[in-house]
């Protein structure tokens, strides 16, 4: 065998050899995540921290409409505004987290948006599951939370965080919006306090009335005993007279 001979099977087996190992690491590598989540601070109990989430397209016929978050124990939906989001998006709390959407997206284009959180929590890491919506009604769960070290096939967002700072302490809940007290009804006057009030005006007359009645007849009639009492006074005395 000729040396060029024996060069050229040595370099036939190296590539070989290379594209081997390629393939063996590019099975050995975990699944790209498609719903990613970063964080400008990585630390427990860090206050007013930006999150970017980002969602990889993976429809080729249509695009995303709306991104629902279900959001890990310690962050609570009022703790979580909007920062920035695809153009004419709009932000919703719902009862375990929120949602993110409006127009479609251009087919093939990611979803980025930004949300600040008013505290992280006191843990190593926090999972941020995710329900992508495309406009042709798809539907991908990124919802998977890694168990015994491995990740799922479909994983849920995970940030990881590092130690609290010393002296640092979860903060007070925010505040709910507390119910306005209704107004103290004015009282109305209605029909039948109307006529209820009437009735009492009639019977206060009437009585007025009676006592009216009453009060002339006994004058009249005190009148009238006066007379015939001075009338018989004046006949004894004339017959008294007369007498004499």
């Amino acid at each position: 065998m000729s040396t060029h001979h024996a060069a050229r099977l040595a370099r036939r087996a190296a590539l070989v050899g290379a594209a081997a190992l390629t393939a063996t690491l590019a099975l050995a590598a975990p699944a790209a995540a498609h719903a990613e989540v970063e964080a400008d601070k990585t630390q427990a109990l860090a206050e007013n921290v930006t999150l970017t989430f980002v969602s990889e397209a993976e429809s080729a016929t249509a695009g995303f409409t709306e991104l629902r978050i279900v959001l890990p124990e310690g962050i609570a939906p009022a703790d979580v505004t909007l920062e920035e989001a695809p153009k004419g998006w709009k932000f919703k709390a719902t009862a375990d987290g929120y949602t993110v959407g409006g127009a479609k997206l251009a087919t093939g284009v990611d979803a980025e948006y930004k949300v600040k959180v008013r505290q992280l929590p006191d843990a190593k890491e926090i999972a941020f599951k995710t329900v992508e919506t495309y406009s042709d009604g798809e539907v991908s769960r990124w919802i998977e939370l890694p168990t015994g070290g491995e990740e799922g096939e479909q994983p849920a967002p995970v940030l990881e965080l590092k130690a609290a700072a010393p002296g640092a302490t979860p903060i007070s809940p925010s505040p709910t919006a507390s119910p306005t007290p209704s107004p103290t009804p004015t009282p109305t006057e209605t029909a039948t306090d109307t006529a209820t009030a009437e009735a009492a005006a009639n019977a206060t007359d009437e009585n007025k009335d009676e006592d009216s009645s009453t009060g002339l007849f006994v004058g009249v009639a005190v009148v009238a005993l006066l007379v015939v009492a001075g009338g018989a006074w004046l006949v004894r005395r004339r017959g008294a007279s007369a007498g004499s």
